[in-house]
């Protein structure tokens, strides 16, 4: 009978334990796991980062120019469409050519300027004459003055006229004119084509400036009091932007209240494009983001696993809120440290079962 127990004993010693309790087993409350068992649960480990900002809420929005960056070309004289210089959908500069245009006014007008330069040469050449006879004494100083004054308002004449015709960029040898794009942007609206009639009452192109949008979103109600100016937004992936503004009055229909925000041009960002902007607070100074993976649930609570020495430790976690694939952690993980972003649900299976 001593044989028998004496074998049993050594054959249950030579058992190969289960592979959890083999290579993994709990020591001063976390998980130790040897290097062998995390390459088998394909763990994956990233570090986490300060968060600056906490993501409050996601509204649709929609992408629209601001008020005063949409510019409408219009023709200053009523005249022939020469040629067009440039298409919808163009990006130009300001002070690019878009199109010249004939036009009789513009023809008159260099007529009427080169009469203004004849009349100026004739009115001082007669006032330096009689300045000259004035200071000999043979005629009065009066008549000086009068030919003086006749001189300044032919000079006057001949620079408002040229004036208007910089002002145009108009040429009153050829009689036409060139429109130009008063800001630098992207040509929204072209209804102009070579050989038609436009006047000073159309508007053949209209300019959206090409650095800077807005968004114009619905708050939730819920948010009314919490979201004001200065407050940030985000626009998936990459764009971040500003709140201008948030209205005071409820919509009964949708309970919601305006939004907007400014935002700087990027891929995608297309004037009446509807999107989805984040809205995002400042993230207390203990903050940390993390990859969406990293947070699993034990017990109906948020945990994520840190790497510790020898293995990992469960950490109980208060979540942020969370945007474009990141968690936003305000207690539980500090700056730095490297949590599991891979294998969690192994992890996760030790816990609950050691």
């Amino acid at each position: 009978m001593l044989v028998g127990l004496w074998w049993l004993n050594v054959h249950n010693a030579e058992q190969p334990a289960s592979q959890p309790t083999a290579n993994a087993h709990t020591v001063d409350g976390r998980l130790a796991v040897d290097k062998q068992r995390v390459a088998q649960m394909g763990i994956r480990l990233a570090p986490a980062i300060a968060a600056g900002e906490t993501p409050l809420a996601t509204i649709p929005a929609v992408i629209q120019p601001p008020a005063n960056a949409r510019v409408a070309v219009a023709a200053t004289f009523p005249g022939t469409v020469l040629r067009t210089l440039v298409v919808e959908g163009d990006s130009v500069r300001r002070g690019q050519p878009l199109a010249i245009i004939a036009s009789r006014e513009v023809l008159t007008m260099g007529a009427d300027l080169t009469r203004a330069h004849a009349r100026n040469g004739v009115a001082a050449a007669n006032a330096s004459r009689l300045a000259q006879l004035s200071r000999e004494g043979i005629i009065a100083g009066a008549r000086a003055d009068e030919a003086n004054a006749v001189a300044a308002e032919a000079r006057a004449d001949v620079s408002e006229k040229s004036r208007i015709l910089r002002m145009v960029n108009g040429s009153g040898s050829s009689g036409s004119y060139t429109l130009t794009a008063p800001i630098a942007g992207r040509i929204t609206s072209a209804t102009i084509q070579a050989g038609n009639p436009v006047d000073g009452t159309t508007a053949p192109y209209v300019i959206d400036a090409a650095d800077r949008y807005e968004v114009v979103g619905q708050l939730p109600e819920r948010l009314v009091g919490q979201v004001h100016p200065g407050m940030s937004v985000r626009l998936l992936p990459n764009l971040t932007g500003r709140i201008v503004a948030v209205g005071s009055t409820i919509d009964p229909t949708t309970r919601s209240a305006s939004l907007k925000a400014e935002i700087p041009a990027g891929p995608g960002i297309v004037a009446g494009r509807t999107t989805s902007i984040v809205i995002a607070d400042p993230a207390p100074a203990s903050a940390v983001s993390v990859p969406d993976a990293a947070v699993t649930m034990i017990d109906g609570k948020p945990v994520v696993f840190v790497a510790a020495r020898g293995g990992f430790a469960a950490h109980p976690v208060t979540s942020g809120g969370n945007s474009d694939g990141r968690t936003i952690l305000l207690s539980g993980v500090k700056p730095g440290e490297q949590v599991v972003v891979s294998g969690t649900s192994a992890l996760k299976a030790l816990a609950t079962t050691r």
